[in-house]
């Protein structure tokens, strides 16, 4: 910040330059700490200034920890930047331009069209809207777990078959892109949580894409999502630790082999799982 943007800041907390702390003593505590990779599928853990009543990414509220703390990510195909906004009352507030880097997908494309879908299935369109349904209504819970602050761990030892953000074009028609990290391992392999977090959904009874859905709150809006399980181990609404054996590797649901997907998401924003496991 320029150093008028700074004395407008501390005019704004009513600090003359001659006051007390003096303008450059505050001023020098006034800015956010960042780290993690500033991308698209990317995300950052931060801690806002002194004073911060709320928080903003261009214009949407960011939850702040008691701390000050807070998390937040890119979606896979973010704009150049975003703004985040700390708000330090009495009319004051910090501002910030974050660069997001651009990504380089793995893009496929296909010289036909896409294979021609089969009839519509009325039984499948009612029971895939109730599955969406409790799948919009768990990514929205928040259960103030601390996961989010920690060290993400892969669930599962295996080869990783799939990368997020891969996508095929179909004579210049993009399809949808890959949501997550596939794992390829042997049925039965333990699958452990990545983080602290609780359970806020478990289909016992298969969905029709995701098979057994295990998905874990990890606090701030960070969900995970484990597909394909064979074996579920864990309640909703039970808490569980980083390591904790959670499920068991399957091919349920629309699956042609066993594997784990794990997706990552905050809010609407889809992350890049290995990412998340090297910051």
């Amino acid at each position: 910040m320029s150093l008028a943007g700074r004395r407008a800041v501390l005019g704004g907390l009513g600090l003359a330059a001659g006051g007390l702390l003096g303008w450059r003593a505050l001023a020098a505590s006034q800015h956010f700490a960042l780290t993690g990779p500033s991308c698209q599928g990317g995300w950052l853990r931060g801690l806002a200034p002194p004073g911060t009543r709320r928080l903003t990414l261009d214009g949407q509220g960011v939850p702040l920890a008691a701390d000050r703390a807070f998390f937040l990510a890119f979606d896979r195909d973010a704009p150049p930047a975003a703004r985040l906004v700390a708000d330090l009352g009495l009319g004051g507030e910090l501002a910030e331009t974050l660069t997001i880097a651009p990504r380089g997908w793995a893009i496929e494309h296909i010289p036909l069209g896409p294979k021609p879908g089969a009839p519509p299935d009325p039984e499948f369109e009612r029971r895939r809207k109730a599955e969406l349904a409790e799948i919009t209504t768990a990514r929205a819970a928040d259960h103030g777990s601390p996961g989010w602050r920690q060290h993400f761990a892969w669930p599962v030892q295996g080869r990783l078959s799939g990368h997020f953000g891969a996508q095929r074009v179909y004579r210049g028609t993009p399809g949808s892109f890959h949501s997550g990290a596939d794992i390829a391992a042997p049925s039965g392999t333990a699958i452990r949580a990545p983080a602290d977090g609780v359970v806020v959904l478990a289909a016992r009874a298969p969905f029709t894409l995701e098979g057994h859905l295990l998905m874990l709150d990890h606090g701030m809006g960070l969900n995970s999502a484990l597909l394909h399980c064979s074996a579920l181990l864990v309640e909703v609404g039970q808490g569980v630790r980083r390591g904790e054996e959670v499920a068991r590797v399957g091919m349920t649901g629309r699956a042609t082999g066993p594997h784990l997907h794990w997706s990552l998401k905050w809010r609407e924003a889809r992350l890049d799982p290995e990412l998340l496991v090297s910051g």
